[in-house]
């Protein structure tokens, strides 16, 4: 009679191509592979291995709570699994795009995401104007956290933690928002960490490519995960018709349209585009609505 073998349990921190760091519940990281030519794992994976000499195979991945990624027609690209809140960060400069914070957004509400927004470098004369592009994401319920993190010797750090506290956030937004600072701020050894886990992947490109776990408190209860950067952030997986649900803003008119398979766009009695005229719903939130629809209608391959 064969022998069961026994899997160990481990949390996925990083990876780059089929080569995954898994933390054991004592803190131990080991490189491991997955079984067989597929590597679906990601970052914030639970998953059950065995050893093999000095590193290890992967062979199930625990059933997963949540996954946030981004689809375009040709590939999906996941940031991460298993997280409890996506931190989307923006900055006063450079200027954000609305629409890919929207994008981000709708992503996280599909997945079921609790998200919130970081403001950095309000300390410069066009905070004001990033305010006013954010209120209508206020207004829907977002709430929004203003930071300047250069030189308010640690205010901002000292209005995050509570908010990090016993979850993992993963934080998302484009080059030049202040992203590293932040990492490297709520973790002091962040760069020795990366530096680590480049040595052990033997790939300096690691940390643009991969989401990388970093734990904020000794006892293992609260992590921050760092994402890489993007230019584009596909919807695929969002159908045209279920677009609106995902948009708080838009899904409280939705349901009150004449037809019940309105698409907001063109239809008499439409309830959104009333909201839009009364100014319940900003002219610009539509206008992403209207892009994004069209988007999304185009025949998948």
């Amino acid at each position: 009679m064969t022998k069961a073998v026994v899997l160990d349990t481990g949390l996925v921190v990083a990876n780059h191509g089929r080569h995954y760091i898994v933390e054991t519940p004592d803190g131990e990281r080991l490189i491991c592979h997955p079984r067989g030519k597929k590597s679906d794992a990601v970052v914030g994976d639970r998953v059950r291995w065995q050893a093999a000499g000095d590193e290890g195979v992967i062979e199930h991945i625990e059933p997963r709570r949540n996954l946030f990624f981004r689809q375009d027609e040709w590939r999906t690209k996941s940031f991460a699994a298993n997280i409890d809140q996506l931190l989307v960060w923006v900055a006063v400069e450079p200027v954000f795009s609305e629409s890919q914070l929207a994008r981000a957004l709708i992503a996280a509400e599909q997945a079921g995401i609790a998200v919130r927004i970081g403001l950095n470098k309000v300390d410069l004369p066009q905070a004001e104007a990033a305010r006013q592009r954010l209120k209508p994401y206020r207004d829907m319920g977002h709430e929004v956290l203003e930071c300047s993190l250069r030189g308010d010797r640690g205010g901002s750090t000292a209005m995050l933690m509570p908010l990090l506290q016993g979850r993992s956030t993963l934080v998302l937004g484009p080059s030049g928002t202040g992203k590293s600072t932040l990492i490297n701020t709520l973790v002091p050894d962040a760069s020795a960490q990366v530096g680590e886990v480049s040595q052990a992947l033997n790939s300096g490109r690691h940390t643009t490519t991969s989401t990388q776990w970093y734990w904020l408190d000794p006892q293992h209860e609260s992590a921050l995960l760092d994402s890489p950067g993007f230019q584009e952030f596909g919807l695929k997986q969002v159908e045209a018709t279920e677009l609106a649900s995902h948009m708080r803003d838009l899904r409280g008119y939705s349901g009150q349209c004449r037809f019940y398979n309105c698409t907001h766009l063109h239809e008499p009695g439409c309830a959104v585009r009333q909201a839009v005229d009364a100014g319940e719903v900003s002219a610009s939130r539509y206008r992403i609505y209207c892009e994004l629809f069209e988007e999304l209608s185009q025949k998948r391959w």
